[in-house]
Order: structure tokens, then C-alpha cells, then sequence
């Protein structure tokens, strides 16, 4: 049986560029995943039924994208135990991005949300995957080689970079 394991949520349909890399990434990875649309400002009703029954339905991790005002990964942290990934998203509303990164980077104590860069989707859907490896060997063990593809990437490019003549 195929049962999500991260929640992939976001503020509106118009955070999915940023949010379908973490999808993707969690797919690369073999992470079982759902993605939805949970506005915390629009559909709060939604937001607390989401976040409270997450755990209850087998989701180890919840990453929630949003924009402007970003109040949807905080407001789901303090709904649930479980780690939340806030993506700050640079959206039409938004003073350059910053509002959102403040919002979900100054969360109060006792109410973390792990954060990652600005329209990081791709960095939350990894860390998701690290979340699930420490219970998941196989997940473990396909991101120790997912690593090592990176590293192949940069040991691979340094010749061309060191012999490159402008």
C-alpha cells in the first residue's frame, strides 16, 4: 500500500512551481507523498483539520508552502507535533520575498518550523526525505547515493572549470 508519508501543502494553486519540485525530488527519492492547496487565511477550518488528523493517516512530515504573509506553516506547526518545512515563496503579494522568509523564520519558541531558502521547494522536499530516513533504511540508503551523485557532479566539473580560459 502506497500511504503518504509527507503532506505537501500550500497556500494556493499558485505556489505549485515552487511546491511541485518538492514532489519531485520525494519522488527521485521514493517517498510516498500527497499535495494539496490549504490556505490558512481562506480555509482555516481546512488548515486545523489537515494538520491535527496528518499523523493519524500515516504522515511523518509536513512541508507547507506560502507566500506573502506565510502564516500556513506556522499556524499548521502549532496544530500538530509532527516536523513541519516552511518554503518561503516569492509570490505576486509578496515585498521581495522577505515578508514570507520573516514570517515562517521568526517562529515563537515552542512552535519551530524548520526553514529552508526562498522558493526552496527542491531543499524541503530533501529534508523531508532525511526526516523519513531516520526511521526508513531504504529511504536512508538512496539518499546516501542521491549524495554521492552530487559530489560525482562537482568532482566531474572541476577540470572544465580549472582548464576554462576567458
Amino acid at each position: 500500500m502506497n500511504v503518504p508519508r509527507v503532506s505537501i501543502i500550500m497556500g494556493s494553486a499558485s505556489d505549485l512551481s515552487v511546491m511541485e519540485k518538492t514532489g519531485e525530488v520525494l519522488k527521485e527519492l521514493g517517498v510516498q507523498w500527497e499535495m494539496t492547496v490549504v490556505s490558512a487565511h481562506r480555509t482555516p477550518e481546512r488548515m486545523v483539520e489537515h494538520a491535527v488528523n496528518a499523523a493519524s493517516r500515516g504522515i511523518q512530515v509536513i512541508v507547507a508552502g506560502a507566500g506573502g504573509a506565510a502564516h500556513l506553516p506556522g499556524m499548521t506547526a502549532s496544530l500538530t507535533h509532527l516536523p513541519v518545512i516552511g518554503v518561503p515563496i516569492h509570490s505576486s503579494n509578496s515585498i521581495d520575498g522577505w515578508d514570507s522568509v520573516l514570517s515562517i523564520l521568526q517562529m515563537p519558541a515552542g512552535v519551530p518550523v524548520a526553514t529552508v531558502a526562498l522558493d526552496g521547494g527542491r531543499n524541503a522536499g530533501i529534508l523531508a526525505a532525511q526526516i523519513v530516513a531516520t526511521s526508513d533504511e531504504q529511504v536512508a540508503q538512496r539518499l546516501i547515493a542521491f549524495k554521492e551523485e552530487l559530489k560525482e557532479k562537482v568532482m566531474n566539473s572541476i577540470e572544465q572549470v580549472e582548464n576554462h580560459r576567458a
